[in-house]
C-alpha cells in the first residue's frame, strides 16, 4: 500500500547524471511514494567534496517551502559507522550522512534522529537503500521522530575559519568556488565598507562594485553577490585559475 504524497523532496548529491545513481534514488522515491514532486538542486557537487555540499545546501534550504524534505547525499564514508541522520528545522526536514553536511541547518534543528540502516542495504548505496526510503517516509506524513531513535551525539559540523581584524584591515578566507570560477568569501557587507579595497593572497581586487560590467572583460571584480557574502570573479573568465586560489585562500579588505 502507497502512501499520498505530501512533499516535495528536493535532492542534494554528487552522483553526477552520468551514471545510473540519480535515477535509481529518483525511483526509490516514485516507487515508495508515487506522484511525488521531486527537485534537484544538484547532482555536480565535486566526488566527495562535504564542503562544498553544505555551501550549496546552506544557500537554498530557506528558499523552498515549509514541508520540503532535503535529501542530501555526499557521502565518502558511506558504509562506515559514520551515522545516518534525519533532522527537522525551519519546518522541513533532512536526510543526510552525520559528516559535517547538515553544518547550516543545526543551528535551526529542534530534532535530530538516527536513522537505522535496512536489512540489505547496500553499503556503498545509503543513498538509495537508506536516505530515499526516508524521505519518501517523511514527505508522504511521517514524523521523523518515527524512523529511528534520538541522536544523543554531537552532530558533525563544518569548521570554519571566522573573518576578524588584523590592524585596519578585515581578513576572511575563500569558502566555495562556483563553476564560473568566482571565489565567494566569508566576508559581508556588514564587515566591509564601501570604500575598502579588497585583496586575495596578496593581489589587488579593488573596492566593491555593483556588478560584472563595471569592470572591463578580464578585469578582476569584487562584489555583493546573490548569497549575501563579497565575491571576486574576473569579467568573462575565472577568477579561481586566474589567481590559482580555491577554498581556503586569504581574502583581505583593507579599511584604510
Amino acid at each position: 500500500m502507497t502512501t499520498a504524497a505530501r512533499g516535495p523532496i528536493a535532492l542534494l548529491t554528487d552522483f553526477s547524471t552520468a551514471d545510473a545513481y540519480v535515477a535509481e534514488v529518483r525511483g526509490a522515491l516514485l516507487t515508495a511514494l508515487p506522484g511525488v514532486t521531486l527537485v534537484d538542486v544538484s547532482h555536480a557537487i565535486p566526488p566527495g567534496d562535504v564542503r562544498s555540499g553544505a555551501y550549496i545546501l546552506g544557500r537554498v534550504w530557506r528558499r523552498f517551502p515549509e514541508g520540503t524534505v532535503f535529501l542530501a547525499v555526499v557521502d565518502p564514508g558511506v558504509g562506515t559507522e559514520r551515522a545516518a541522520l534525519a533532522v527537522r528545522a525551519g519546518n522541513r526536514s533532512f536526510v543526510a550522512p552525520d559528516n559535517g553536511l547538515l553544518t547550516p541547518v543545526l543551528a535551526a534543528a529542534d530534532a535530530v534522529v538516527a536513522l537505522p540502516t535496512p536489512a540489505g542495504a547496500s553499503p556503498t548505496f545509503h543513498g538509495r537503500d537508506l536516505f530515499a526510503p526516508a524521505a519518501a517516509a517523511i514527505a508522504g506524513g511521517a514524523p521523523i521522530e518515527s524512523l529511528g531513535a534520538r541522536f544523543d551525539g554531537d552532530p558533525i559540523r563544518i569548521e570554519h575559519t571566522e573573518p576578524h581584524y588584523e590592524g585596519k584591515s578585515v581578513v576572511g578566507e575563500v569558502i566555495y568556488v562556483d563553476r564560473f570560477g568566482s571565489l565567494v568569501t566569508n566576508l559581508t557587507p556588514e564587515l566591509v565598507p564601501s570604500y575598502a579595497r579588497l585583496e586575495v593572497e596578496n593581489v589587488d581586487a579593488g573596492p566593491l562594485r555593483r556588478t560584472f560590467g563595471d569592470v572591463p572583460t578580464g578585469g578582476l571584480v569584487s562584489y555583493v553577490g546573490s548569497g549575501g557574502e563579497i565575491e571576486i570573479a574576473v569579467r568573462d573568465g575565472s577568477a579561481a585559475r586566474r589567481l590559482g586560489i580555491g577554498v581556503g585562500g586569504r581574502v583581505r579588505a583593507r579599511l584604510g
